[in-house]
């Protein structure tokens, strides 16, 4: 199945070496579709600018023949793309995933927090794409979701099993991500269910770890977080609360 009609290549490739609370059941697709439902929720999660609302054109056309319950989130995203106020969405945009903890788009955030952990769960994300043969342009960190279903669209073989890996041991933070923008009746939620619908089903360890997650927060500690998104040179931009 081809992924040509893609606008947004984010990766660059290199050498090769290898709502709510409720629970969604995992829906059975091809290789080919996953790649492609993967693809779709990673350019309907960018920032919508002029560029993302041509591409929801595009993923609104190319999902038709999914399984309706991927195809009908993908789309209903899409079309609110396409049709909605552009000024509307990008302030909802920005106050959603730059202005709440909860809803972060960087997926390491969720295990390791405002700590020094973070810096080496980055780098395993790093690594995860070289062993995969991509790696991220534009400067955006390799943890974002949006970069990480965009590599999962664009590997095959033992990097496809390398990149679900990847999404496997982030599925609790990927579940917080969900029920936060459901309950802000988010329209990207949407994106985030046709993703889940794609994954194995979540544990009862996986919503254990989600539970605590919900009411307490990942840890925190200020250190050696500076230059990441959010944080400034004294670290205070670090200090929000966990929302």
């Amino acid at each position: 199945m081809s992924l040509s009609f893609l606008p947004r290549p984010v990766l660059r490739r290199g050498a090769r070496s290898v709502s709510g609370g409720e629970r969604l059941a995992p829906v059975p697709l091809s290789d080919g579709d996953r790649r492609l439902a993967h693809m779709a929720a990673s350019l309907l999660l960018a920032y919508p600018d002029e560029h993302a609302v041509r591409a929801a054109h595009e993923v609104r056309a190319a999902v038709g023949h999914l399984p309706q319950p991927v195809a009908g989130r993908l789309t209903g995203l899409a079309t609110a793309l396409t049709d909605g106020d552009l000024a509307a969405l990008q302030a909802a945009y920005v106050a959603t995933f730059d202005l709440k903890r909860r809803c972060t788009l960087y997926l390491s955030y969720y295990a390791a927090g405002d700590t020094r952990r973070r810096g080496a769960a980055l780098l395993r994300f790093a690594e995860a794409y070289r062993a995969v043969g991509w790696e991220v342009t534009r400067g955006e960190l390799p943890d974002h979701l949006g970069s990480v279903l965009e590599l999962s669209a664009r590997a095959d073989g033992d990097g496809a099993r390398i990149v679900g890996a990847l999404l496997a041991a982030h599925r609790d933070g990927i579940e917080v991500l969900r029920q936060a923008l459901a309950a802000e009746s988010s329209p990207w939620v949407a994106a985030v269910e046709a993703v889940c619908l794609t994954l194995p089903p979540v544990d009862a360890r996986t919503l254990e770890r989600v539970a605590a997650l919900v009411a307490e927060g990942p840890p925190a500690e200020l250190v050696g977080l500076t230059g990441l998104p959010g944080f400034g040179a004294d670290g205070e931009g670090g200090v929000q609360p966990w929302r």
